[in-house]
């Protein structure tokens, strides 16, 4: 058995971050390795990233809904002007990652993974 954590941390997370990378490189111009110090990770992670090494079996899935395409861009401009702080960064993140569990749009993986609970879609107790 996982935690809806483990879910959100090996599924959610790697695919966000796969998409603003893929923004800020192939929109802005920036260089893995520009890319990776914005970050705060490793150009390796980057190159991850970048070639699907990581979120790749659920990047097509998310990256079709155009609300999560708007919001990740939004955040990657933030990223690409310096006009967000790592605080804010932060918040914004989350927001795209509660987002793509709201809209259930990974619900099918959670099974696959023997998840506990309700891991995409913030489920209320009664």
């Amino acid at each position: 058995m996982r935690p809806p954590c483990e879910f959100v941390t090996k599924c959610v997370l790697p695919v966000v971050r796969s998409l603003i990378v893929r923004e800020l490189i192939n929109s802005y111009g920036f260089s893995q390795v520009v890319v990776a110090k914005m970050l705060g990770v490793t150009q390796a992670t980057i190159s991850h990233y970048l070639y699907s090494k990581r979120g790749k079996k659920y990047l097509e899935k998310v990256s079709s809904n155009e609300d999560i395409v708007q919001m990740v861009k939004k955040l990657a401009d933030g990223v690409a002007n310096g006009s967000v702080s790592d605080v804010e960064l932060i918040a914004r993140f989350c927001d795209v990652c509660s987002s793509i569990r709201s809209k259930r749009l990974l619900c099918d993986v959670q099974g696959e993974l023997n998840v506990v609970g309700d891991a995409c879609g913030l489920r209320k107790e009664t």
